[in-house]
């Protein structure tokens, strides 16, 4: 049996189309079919890939309700035996928050690998049909496994995944493990082993559906931080805030007061660091619990999956 290597559309700029060739930002987002972008790879038309379209976003605008579409469709095809891993098109504004998303939810014993671009389909030299090539690539190798992305000639764990640039195309890292290997003249070499699935407890249980989430935001702390923002999104409904520390996930007097004014009122709040790299080290006296290496992004996820398993834990208390 020849097994198939589907990929899955989700928009993005890989999907996207400008009027001017040379013009890289403005440009119509997800214009294109997952087809489409497969038809300009010469390369992958003799393999079996299967192509379908799940959303067509601008990954600015992901919501949890397509969070909650890709996993349910990524689950499903992963169970099929003649499917032999599959490949996400995503836009890189959000794709480092899909990423850890999956990497704690999805149980991907074979691989799943996303990947975008920084430049939209049309242009000069663009440089979605490497990335998509590299990613078919990865989804092909024996032995693969797990959440990754393929982006740039590198391949990242999707639980590492931080966008550090918002327009060269080397635009993604890896945090301070680096990458999980590169792609080199078609071939993959691997520099670490492939990512073990380390899921939430959350993911074992059905969640409410997306728009009964708990709401979770993000602060960042920063000169003249004002208490007045944390403390309109405890009005505004709130469940947990996650705050963007400066440095080393210190957080501003006036963000600090306000912080413990929610925890009071039955918020949870988390600190993460703004920086890019190095996370939260230690937990000073009378600090705010820390997220540790999690990025802002990625500790929201966090907090949010406890939420949701928190509130799936007491109604099964409530019903037993």
């Amino acid at each position: 049996m020849q097994r198939t290597i589907v990929v899955v559309g989700t928009g993005g700029t890989i999907a996207g189309v400008a009027a001017r060739a040379e013009d890289h930002v403005g440009y119509e987002a997800a214009a294109l079919a997952p087809e489409a972008l497969a038809a300009a790879v010469p390369a992958l038309a003799a393999l079996p890939l299967r192509c379908e379209s799940l959303a067509r976003l601008d990954s600015s605008d992901m919501d949890h309700a397509t969070w909650c579409l890709l996993r349910r469709r990524l689950a499903a095809l992963l169970r099929r035996p003649q499917v032999r891993g599959v490949v996400v098109t995503h836009g890189t504004d959000t794709l480092e928050e899909t990423a850890y998303f999956l990497h704690r939810t999805l149980r991907a014993s074979k691989p799943v690998v996303l990947t975008a671009a920084m430049r939209p389909a049309t242009a000069l030299s663009a440089d979605g049909p490497q990335n998509l090539l590299d990613a078919v690539t990865v989804a092909g190798t024996d032995g693969a496994r797990g959440v990754v992305v393929a982006f740039g000639g590198r391949l990242w764990c999707g639980a590492d995944l931080r966008k550090l640039h918002g327009y060269r195309l080397d635009a993604f890292g890896g945090g301070d493990g680096g990458p999980l290997g590169v792609l080199e003249d078609g071939r993959l070499r691997l520099f670490r082993a492939w990512p073990k699935a380390t899921l939430h407890p959350a993911a074992a249980r059905p969640w409410p559906d997306a728009a009964r989430w708990p709401a979770v935001d993000i602060v960042t702390s920063h000169a003249g931080a004002r208490g007045a923002v944390v403390d309109a999104l405890v009005g505004a409904g709130a469940a947990g805030i996650v705050i963007a520390g400066t440095g080393n996930g210190s957080v501003h007097a006036e963000l600090l007061g306000a912080a413990r004014r929610a925890e009071a009122a039955g918020v949870r709040v988390r600190r993460a660091s703004r920086c890019p790299l190095g996370g939260v080290v230690g937990a000073p006296p009378g600090a705010l619990p820390s997220c540790g290496a999690l990025t802002p992004p990625q500790a929201r996820i966090e907090l949010l999956l406890d939420l949701l398993h928190e509130r799936g834990a007491l109604r099964r208390r409530r019903t037993s």
